[in-house]
């Protein structure tokens, strides 16, 4: 007995822990406590619930990523009232960029929450915006809509979103670098190959041709990530151009 009190006692210890934590990141105290735990736990887990559907924050970070897109829609809506549908869209793509939602999560630690059976340091970029939605998921099915616009509010519109900055934010090199060859009728290629260097991780390297000229070179651990790389370093070298 003494031997399920101390495993009790201190799961109780680590709930709590966790939940401090959390409720500081939050700004209040929660309800619906199993949401949570739910939305920083990792596939790596296998957990089931008692009709043998998994336990893990996916299906949150789907409904957390709905709720962020509205939140922010309604926000660009009031705050820009001359703005366009293609510029509104635009301009929320930039606040939503999973880039933007990395660097979010990442700000708030979320990662040092999470329950997996992978080691830290073997997740990818995405786990930060991935928990950070999963996280907004949680606020709505414990606390509602209103709870959710004011954690957005305060975590994401009020020390992020700057709507002149915003404007002049590049989401993608590489759609801008393709967009501005094809009005200027350009011949474009990426090659990218396997690199088989002496990293544990395996990388990808990218040569960007320009009307047959290298203009970019890149490396990193995914093609998409290379190419991306590779488009940002080509676009300032023609920078003027593409302004123009």
């Amino acid at each position: 007995m003494n031997f399920v009190r101390k495993i009790l006692k201190s799961r109780s210890e680590k709930d709590g822990a966790f939940f401090a934590e959390l409720e500081d990141i939050l700004g209040f105290k929660t309800k619906r406590k199993k949401i949570y735990k739910k939305a920083f736990t990792h596939r790596s887990m296998n957990k089931k619930d008692a009709k043998g559907n998994s336990v893990n924050y996916e299906r949150l970070e789907f409904l957390g990523d709905a709720m962020l897109s509205s939140v922010i829609s309604a926000y660009l809506f009031t705050e820009v009232p001359s703005g366009n549908e293609g510029y509104l869209t635009k301009m929320r793509s930039k606040i939503v960029s999973r880039e933007h939602l990395n660097e979010l999560g990442r700000d708030l630690k979320l990662i040092d929450l999470v329950q997996s059976r992978i080691p830290k340091d073997n997740f990818g970029e995405n786990i930060h915006g991935n928990l950070f939605e999963a996280l907004i998921g949680a606020i709505f099915l414990d606390k509602g809509y209103k709870y959710c616009e004011r954690f957005i509010h305060y975590r994401v519109i009020s020390p992020y979103v700057d709507i002149e900055r915003l404007e002049g934010k590049v989401i993608s090199y590489k759609s801008l670098l393709i967009e501005w060859c094809q009005k200027e009728k350009k011949n474009f290629k990426y090659d990218v190959y396997e690199d088989t260097g002496n990293d544990e991780l395996k990388h990808f390297a990218v040569k960007l041709f320009i009307d047959n000229r290298v203009v970019g070179k890149a490396r990193a651990t995914s093609k998409k990530k290379a190419e991306e790389k590779a488009s940002k370093r080509a676009y300032f070298a023609f920078q003027k151009q593409i302004s123009t």
